[in-house]
C-alpha cells in the first residue's frame, strides 16, 4: 500500500497512528466483542467514549465550564439556521462579516429569521483578505455577530478578532479548530464540522456558552435547540458514534503525540511558512491570499494561466500529490494542509513545484 499526501480541503485526511488505533479496533473495542459503530449509543460501552471525548476536548480546547460542548449532526451547515433560531431571539437583529462562500450562506441563511446586517465584506477583492470592519457599523443591539474564522475557499484567517463589545461573538472554526489555541472567553459560541482537523464527516461540534441557550425562536426543530440537547447530553437522539470515537482518538493524538495545542500550532506554522516562502519567491506561482490574512490550513496560488494550472493537478496527482485542484470561485490550486498533514508531505510538494516550475517556467 503506498499512501499519498491527500491536500482535500474536506474531508481530509486523519493521523495515521489514529488511522491505525481505529483499524487494530475495527472489528472490537476493548473487550466488548463488537465495533463501536455497532454498539449502542446508551450502552455501558458507549458512555466511556462519549464521556471521555467531552473530557479530552475541554481540556484540549481550554473550554470553561460555563460552556456546553454538544456532539450534534448535520454539518456546520445546519449550523447557518440553528444559530439564529437559538441566539437571535431578543431583538432579532444579527450583524454578519462575509469572508468567503461559507460566511455569506450563513448570512442569507439567518435572513430568513430575523434582521440580518452584512455589517463588512471583502466581496469585491474576491474575498482576498479579511474585510475592515468599520464600528459605527455594527449594532449594540444586535444579538450576535458572525465570522467564519478560516475562509476554506479563499485561504484566509481572522487573526485579530474582531471586537464586538458586549454583543456575543459566534465563529464558525471548521478549518481551523485544533489547529491553534482559542480563547474560548472571547466568543459566545463556536461552531464546526469535523471532516476537517476532528473526524470524519458526520460529527458537528457546537460550544456554547451557558447563558445564550434556553429560548428559541417559534417553531424551532426540536433536533436544533441547544438546550434540548445540552439537557441530554448530546443524545436526545442517536448520535454519530464512531466520528465521536475518532474525535477522541485525534484528541489523544493532539495531547499525547504533539503535545497540546501550542505544539500544534508552532507544527502548522512552520509548514505553511515553508510553502508561502516558496510562493513568495516563485516567478512562476503566485499566491492568493493577501499576506495579513493568511491561512495556515489552507494555501491557495496560481501561475496565471489555467492550462498551467490543470497541467500542474494532473501531473501532482500522478506524482501521489492529490485534491490540489482549487474551488472554482479562486481556480488555482490549493493546498488544505490540515493538522494530519506531516511537515514532510509539504516538503515534498515544494520540492515538486520547484521541479515542475523549472520545466514550465
Amino acid at each position: 500500500m503506498s499512501r499519498v499526501y491527500n491536500f482535500s480541503a474536506g474531508p481530509s485526511m486523519l493521523p495515521v497512528p489514529v488511522l491505525e488505533k481505529a483499524a487494530g479496533e475495527l472489528l472490537e473495542y476493548g473487550e466488548t466483542g463488537q465495533s463501536v459503530m455497532e454498539m449502542s449509543h446508551r450502552s455501558a460501552a458507549f458512555e466511556p467514549i462519549i464521556n471521555e471525548t467531552q473530557v479530552l476536548i475541554r481540556e484540549v480546547m481550554g473550554i470553561p465550564d460555563n460552556y456546553k460542548v454538544l456532539f450534534l449532526q448535520g454539518g456546520a451547515s445546519s449550523q447557518f439556521a440553528a444559530v439564529p433560531m437559538n441566539l437571535m431571539t431578543k431583538n432579532r437583529k444579527a450583524d454578519y462579516v462575509l469572508s468567503g462562500q461559507f460566511s455569506t450562506k450563513a448570512y442569507k441563511e439567518a435572513c430568513r429569521y430575523g434582521d440580518c446586517k452584512a455589517v463588512a465584506s471583502s466581496k469585491d477583492d474576491n474575498f482576498s483578505h479579511i474585510p475592515a470592519i468599520d464600528k459605527s457599523q455594527l449594532r449594540p443591539d444586535a444579538d450576535y455577530l458572525h465570522i467564519c474564522m478560516n475562509n476554506t475557499i479563499y485561504g484566509t484567517f481572522w487573526h485579530t478578532l474582531p471586537d464586538s463589545g458586549d454583543v456575543p461573538l459566534v465563529a464558525d472554526i471548521s478549518s481551523c479548530i485544533l489547529s491553534q489555541p482559542i480563547d474560548i472567553t472571547r466568543f459566545g459560541l463556536l461552531y464546526a464540522g469535523a471532516q476537517k482537523n476532528v473526524a470524519p464527516a458526520g460529527l458537528t461540534l457546537v460550544l456554547v456558552r451557558e447563558d445564550l441557550i434556553g429560548e428559541t425562536l417559534p417553531g424551532t426543530p426540536t433536533m436544533f435547540d441547544y438546550k434540548v440537547m445540552a439537557d441530554n447530553d448530546s443524545m436526545y437522539n442517536t448520535p454519530p458514534c464512531w466520528p465521536i470515537y475518532m474525535c477522541k482518538l485525534v484528541l489523544e493524538w493532539i495531547k499525547n503525540d504533539v503535545g497540546g495545542l501550542d505544539k500544534m500550532k508552532e507544527r502548522n506554522e512552520k509548514k505553511a511558512g515553508v510553502l508561502y516562502d516558496f510562493l513568495d519567491n516563485s516567478r512562476f506561482f503566485k499566491p492568493c491570499a493577501e499576506k495579513d490574512s493568511r491561512s495556515i490550513m489552507n494555501v491557495t496560488f496560481i501561475t496565471g494561466d489555467k492550462d498551467l494550472d490543470a497541467k500542474f493537478v494532473k501531473e501532482a496527482a500522478a506524482a501521489g500529490f492529490v485534491n490540489l485542484k482549487g474551488h472554482r470561485s479562486v481556480g488555482g490550486m490549493r493546498a488544505s494542509i490540515y493538522n494530519a498533514m506531516p511537515p514532510e508531505g509539504v516538503d515534498k510538494l515544494v520540492e515538486f513545484m520547484r521541479e515542475f516550475e523549472s520545466r514550465n517556467g
